[in-house]
């Protein structure tokens, strides 16, 4: 049986691919599963940043060996002409903190990505673009990569992007706890006293939808092209 790990920082950014599969939550960790008798799929976020990735990746891998490795979610663009709202293959990862390269499989697209250890606004989008040449920023997919890896197991990112290169957000850091978790409470009162982000908010909750239902399109074009590709060789 093939056992695939998807791995995302929040449920929004997995609701439209699991929408109707069984949920469970442990140690805070929100988990979804759905198996037949070829494969086996299991989804897990467990909040923003590399460590909270690193406990999703694990609470998985406890349930058994995986053969194959996704990094979902939402992302920041990093150039103007890349849309929100758009979702794209990721070529490969790079890792803000240390340099490190991660390629994804052969066959993915020709996006960058690189993680980043907090969430980045639009002057450090700026920097990041310049200094790695990538599209896009996250925060958790150079963790998954890594430990993908270590294994010598197969990767792939899928990423949405939820705010333009010059969106006039928020600053969102402030409202991340240690864990990972998002405070969502202490931000929307933090928003109410600040009108002038409402617009980009709105967007940004649009743009993040559409995001999410862009994943799960390419999610289950990809998983559905591995079926056929085992049921020919079957053959």
């Amino acid at each position: 049986m093939t056992r695939v790990a998807i791995l995302a920082a929040l449920p929004g950014e997995l609701k439209p691919f699991v929408a109707d599969w069984p949920h469970s939550t442990r140690d805070g960790i929100h988990f979804w599963a759905l198996r037949n008798e070829e494969e086996e799929w299991i989804a897990a976020c467990a909040g923003a940043g590399q460590a909270a990735a690193t406990r999703a990746f694990a609470a998985i891998e406890d349930g058994g060996p995986i053969d194959l490795v996704f990094s979902v979610g939402w992302v920041g663009a990093l150039r103007p002409e890349i849309a929100s709202g758009s979702a794209h293959n990721v070529a490969g990862v790079i890792d803000a903190r240390t340099g490190e390269r991660f390629r994804c499989e052969a066959g993915a697209g020709d996006l960058w990505l690189v993680t980043s250890p907090s969430v980045a606004r639009r002057e450090e989008k700026r920097r990041l673009a310049a200094t790695y040449d990538a599209a896009l920023v996250d925060m958790e997919a150079a963790a998954i990569a890594r430990l993908a890896a270590m294994r010598a197991l197969p990767f792939y990112a899928i990423k949405g992007v939820s705010d333009g290169f010059s969106d006039p957000l928020p600053d969102f850091n402030p409202f991340l706890a240690d864990d990972g978790h998002f405070r969502l409470l202490p931000f929307a009162l933090s928003s109410l006293l600040r009108p002038w982000y409402w617009p980009a908010l709105v967007r940004m909750g649009e743009n993040s939808k559409r995001a999410s239902r862009g994943i799960a399109t390419l999610l289950l074009e990809f998983l559905g092209g591995q079926r056929r590709d085992r049921q020919k060789r079957g053959n």
